[in-house]
């Protein structure tokens, strides 16, 4: 995971969920939260795996819980 991934999943009211993978060295921070233009982001969990946690993780995410990758949200 070289790149930072943005994972997006729309909601109901037009706002949509979204999960950030910023990787660094060894570890990758993981910043969940969700997004209603024009309001500002809200940032729901930030934390940070292992690579290979992390890769699993966004696997997870677009099997069983309808993320798909995106451009920047914001």
């Amino acid at each position: 995971m070289p790149q930072p991934i943005w994972l997006v999943r729309p909601r109901r009211d037009g706002g949509s969920d979204y999960v950030r993978f910023l990787p660094s060295q060894e570890t990758v921070e993981i910043r969940e939260g969700s997004h209603l233009p024009p309001q500002m982001p809200l940032l729901k969990s930030r934390h940070w795996l292992a690579i290979e946690e992390a890769e699993a993780r966004r696997l997870e995410l677009q099997q069983d819980a309808g993320y798909h990758c995106s451009e920047p949200l914001f």
